[in-house]
Order: C-alpha cells, then sequence, then structure tokens
C-alpha cells in the first residue's frame, strides 16, 4: 500500500471533505507514513477555500490506536524518536490551523495519539461502545505528547488520573468530561454527524475561519489579552460582507443571503 493510500479523501459538493485513516488491519496506527499522508492531505485542504469541514474516520474496527508501535521498536534512537513526535505534533497542530471545523467520528478504540487525535478535533462524535485511553503507562511509556491535547479538553485531576492508570473510558463519561460532544448508536454514527455539518456549511466560512482562529489563540493568554484579541477579531468579522448581510437581514426580519 502506497502512503497517500493510507489515507482515503472524499469530497462532496458541499465542500464536506471525509479523510478516512486507511490501515484497518493495524487499527488505524500512525505509522510515519499515515502521518506523511495525512500531513499531505491536511496541508492540501489548508490551501482549499472551497472546503466547509472536514470529517476525520477510520476504517475497520477502530478509529486510531495510536503511533506504530512496532515501527517504532525497529529502530530505537533519540534522534529517531524525536522526530517521529515532532512529525506527529505538526500534523496535530495541522488539524487545529486548519480555517474549517474538523470532526473526529470515533468508533471502536481511540488510544493514546488515536486519543489525542480525538482530543486535537474541533469536535467530536462518538459511537456509544467506543472507548479511549492514553494507556502508553502501562507499556512504560507516559503518554507526554497525547496529555497536551487531553489536558485541553477534559479537566485537569480526570486527565492526569486517565495518564497514569492507563484506565479505558466509555463514550458517555468521555462525553460527560468533555472529550467527546456527541454519543449515539453505531449505526446512527454517520447521521448525527450529517446533522451536525449541516448546522456547519450553511453559516458563512469566514466567520468560521477568523472565530476558529482566535478560538484557539485567545485560550493561551490571558484573560486581559483574550479580550483584546477577541475585540479586535470581531471588528475584523464585522467588516466583512457576510457579517453585514446577516445583521442586515436581522434588522430587516429575513433570512439572510450568503449565496
Amino acid at each position: 500500500m502506497n502512503d497517500q493510500a493510507m489515507v482515503l479523501a472524499e469530497k462532496d459538493g458541499r465542500g464536506v471533505v471525509r479523510l478516512t485513516l486507511n490501515r484497518p488491519d493495524a487499527f488505524n496506527s500512525l505509522s510515519e507514513g499515515m502521518l506523511e499522508a495525512l500531513q499531505a492531505h491536511l496541508d492540501r485542504l489548508a490551501a482549499d477555500d472551497t472546503v466547509r469541514a472536514v470529517v476525520l474516520a477510520g476504517a475497520g474496527r477502530a478509529f486510531c490506536a495510536g503511533h506504530d508501535l512496532k515501527e517504532m521498536r525497529a529502530a530505537p534512537s533519540q534522534g529517531y524518536y524525536e522526530r517521529l513526535f515532532a512529525q506527529c505534533g505538526r500534523m496535530m497542530m495541522s488539524i487545529q490551523r486548519l480555517p474549517v471545523p474538523v470532526i473526529a467520528r470515533v468508533h471502536g478504540i481511540a488510544t493514546a495519539a488515536g486519543c489525542q487525535l480525538v482530543a486535537m478535533c474541533d469536535l467530536a462524535v462518538a459511537a456509544s461502545d467506543a472507548r479511549f485511553a492514553v494507556s502508553g503507562v502501562n507499556l512504560g511509556l507516559f503518554c507526554s505528547t497525547p496529555s497536551v491535547a487531553l489536558s485541553r479538553n477534559v479537566p485537569r485531576k480526570f486527565a492526569f488520573e486517565m495518564l497514569v492508570t492507563g484506565d479505558f473510558l466509555g463514550a458517555d463519561e468521555a462525553r460527560d468530561k468533555g472529550l467527546v460532544n456527541r454519543v449515539v448508536a453505531a449505526d446512527q454514527l454517520d447521521a448525527e454527524i450529517e446533522r451536525l455539518v449541516e448546522r456547519i456549511v450553511h453559516k458563512p466560512r469566514v466567520a468560521i475561519a477568523m472565530g476558529k482562529q482566535l478560538f484557539y489563540r485567545q485560550l493561551e493568554k490571558g484573560i486581559a489579552a483574550a479580550y483584546d484579541d477577541a475585540a479586535q477579531t470581531m471588528a475584523c468579522n464585522m467588516m466583512d460582507e457576510g457579517a453585514l448581510e446577516g445583521v442586515q437581514a436581522f434588522i430587516e426580519k429575513r433570512r439572510p443571503n450568503w449565496g
């Protein structure tokens, strides 16, 4: 299988792209080839202004089982591991920097860097039988890089408990703790994601792009600096044609004409 086939891409007429991790026999573990293929797709999507939303899914029985441990163990060296985790970090940040919402479609397991992948997506919908863990500690490897995303999604003490025990988390508890937005029966997963996508694609792309950038940027700032940044972003957004039309439509009690 070539690297590109490790991630399948489909785009519909609305600009909704579905990226499918395609190593089902390996539970979609993130090999170097998978990381490279996913990075290539994300880079292309970032440059495509017709894209409105991205759904990230996994083929086969699982969403993603984390890094490919067999590949990692085959050539152990400090330099290799530093490059690998830096490569993975760049890919994860590309999801956050993408100007459109990215929705994780989670079924089966999402473990270690797979759980990190869920946490880095803007939204997540899980099947009721999905399970989550940052279980590297069970192998003597603390999930340090997944902890960055996990601790920005769920309460601190709960994140630390997951990291030091390696215990699995059910879908309902993942929702209750903030790791996923919605939980539905497995046969309703695509329909629920479609409902979410439909509520996104009819909004102005510019507003969502500006808002997503600001949302993550302000989280890393103190509150005063966050308000300053947010005020500037809203002022710029207000000058966009989509916002001007939306406000005018509200005043005139009609639907906005966003084309």
